[in-house]
């Protein structure tokens, strides 16, 4: 093993808070090229596709990058912003936003790094980059506020394997998710109020979650549970009767089951059942995406009006809304409670005399720097 040194370490030098905060990734850009290196990293993670190895290799390398990168490509170069990827580009902001919140309320030195579990900036870059900083505690704050082990855990697994080359390991703390965090909620249910202020509201309101497989709930993992208590808790906000909002799964990949009902099954089904106006929020996504700008705003309004409907209305990820970035400042000001940064007696000015001595001290001992 080859660990990471300190080549630029300077004795008594200033320590810094790290956070890092994360979401899935994108690829670099809407091309073929650039989507079967996405996909290859994202589908041969074992979290995502827990499928034995040989079998999976032969599956992924031998059908699904040959036939999904050209299919995926064209999908985002319809969303393609001219600052690239959406939810590299939210993500960025939202970091940026985040950092200034934090730096109001905390007392030592913060740096705050975006990064991306697949895909750039990696996990392993962002780290670096807190390390540079001087960052001897990092908070590690995941976009998932429900927990799923095919998110939240292969995070956790990336960032854990990163740390495993440095030789001076930091102090780590880890964000496992906040589904039901009051200020998360509020933010959610705020941006339905105005959207309906702005839109008008529609006879039902879907909740669309991320799909996972139904043999991960039924092996323990907590995803599907904590996607009901988001949308009930967000409905009883809104005051909502039960017969007017509901709970759907998207983005299904594969033949398996998924968690059901489907969402696209279910948009198709309403008009049917005398629907013809619906809006559709989807809480587990922290920034717009492929997910939510082209399969719900775009494939799924189409798919409502031509099986019936009248008036479909997508109400956007909460993005970079104060109230959002304020939400997610909230929170790592609490999991950072106990460090000296989040201290109100922290004082920059002790600490760099301390730095100074403990210095003086060590070139004395014969220290090169």
């Amino acid at each position: 093993m080859t660990y990471i040194g300190e080549p630029n370490y300077r004795h008594g030098s200033l320590h810094s808070l790290g956070v890092l905060i994360t979401n899935l990734g994108t690829p670099d850009a809407p091309t073929p090229q650039a989507l079967r290196r996405y996909l290859k990293e994202f589908l041969w993670d074992s979290r995502v596709v827990e499928v034995p190895r040989p079998v999976w290799w032969l599956l992924l390398n031998g059908l699904i990058l040959n036939t999904r990168p050209r299919q995926s490509a064209a999908k985002y170069a319809r969303i393609w912003g001219k600052d690239g990827s959406p939810l590299l580009t939210i993500t960025k902001a939202q970091g940026q936003a985040v950092g200034r919140r934090i730096a109001e309320r905390l007392y030592g030195p913060v740096k705050v790094a975006v990064a991306m579990r697949y895909g750039n900036p990696s996990i392993r870059s962002g780290l670096e980059e807190l390390r540079r900083a001087g960052a001897r505690r990092i908070l590690v704050l995941p976009l998932y506020p429900q927990y799923a082990a095919s998110t939240t855990g292969s995070t956790f697994d990336a960032v854990t394997r990163a740390l495993s080359e440095w030789r001076w390991v930091p102090e780590t703390r880890f964000v496992m998710g906040y589904h039901d965090d009051d200020a998360y909620i509020d933010a959610v249910a705020a941006s339905i109020r105005e959207h309906w202020a702005t839109h008008g509201r529609g006879e039902r309101l879907l909740f669309s979650f991320h799909g996972i497989p139904r043999d991960y709930l039924d092996q323990g993992d907590p995803y599907h549970c904590y996607c009901q208590t988001t949308a009930r808790l967000v409905a009883e906000r809104l005051e909502l009767p039960e017969d007017r909002w509901l709970v759907s799964f998207q983005s299904r990949f594969g033949k398996a089951q998924w968690l059901t009902p489907y969402t696209l099954e279910t948009i198709v089904g309403l008009p049917g059942q005398g629907v013809k106006s619906l809006d559709v929020v989807c809480p587990g996504f922290s920034a717009d995406c492929l997910e939510t700008l082209e399969e719900i705003a775009d494939e799924s309004r189409e798919a409502f009006i031509e099986a019936g409907g009248e008036r479909f209305s997508y109400i956007p990820s909460l993005n970079t809304r104060q109230d959002h970035t304020d939400a997610l400042a909230d929170l790592i000001c609490r999991h950072v409670q106990g460090w000296p940064e989040a201290d109100e007696n922290y004082d920059r000015e002790a600490q760099r005399e301390a730095g100074e001595l403990i210095r003086a001290r060590a070139l004395a001992m014969g220290a090169k720097n």
